[in-house]
């Protein structure tokens, strides 16, 4: 006699594992939604003892409330060092990433990843309303990939030795 096993569901698509068409809401309600920001005519050098005092790789450059664009280690070891300017002189504005790729609260982990791929960038910041509300890392979209296939795991795991709810 056949034993039934219940219905195979998904654990990332359609389960109640984490998802990767979340939208990238779901990440900043795990993670937070603290912003740093900088002007665009402080000196690089400030910019940078500012990612170094809060351990971040990056900063969003706002004009007042505008987001003008971004500026990450990645700009300051390309557009600074190997060209031999000075950080002490040279302005936000001068080496920024602009305009900065954006996404919004809505917008699926899977379609950020894809953007960031596409536009070789690390951070993404999240604008509503024409407020930046958030910024997503590449480190944070790969710590939810982990967890989701971390749970798809686990939940196979059980399911193959029979601890899968029916």
């Amino acid at each position: 006699m056949l034993e039934c096993l219940p219905p195979y569901r998904n654990p990332i698509r359609g389960g109640s594992a984490v998802e990767l068409h979340e939208p990238v809401e779901r990440i900043l309600k795990q993670k937070g939604s603290q912003v740093y920001s900088i002007a665009p005519d402080v000196t690089v050098y400030d910019a940078l003892e500012q990612m170094a005092d809060k351990n971040i790789g990056a900063l969003v450059v706002m004009d007042g409330p505008d987001l003008v664009g971004i500026i990450s280690e990645r700009d300051y070891a390309r557009k600074v060092i190997l060209k031999a300017h000075s950080s002490k002189e040279l302005k936000v504005s001068e080496i920024m990433s602009s305009p900065a790729v954006t996404v919004n609260l809505r917008t699926a982990i899977d379609e950020c990843m894809q953007r960031m791929t596409d536009k070789r960038c690390r951070h993404l910041p999240v604008v509503e309303g024409g407020r930046v509300v958030g910024v997503v890392s590449i480190g944070d979209l790969v710590n939810w990939i982990i967890t989701a296939q971390d749970l798809a795991i686990h939940q196979l795991e059980d399911y193959i030795t029979g601890k899968y709810p029916a």
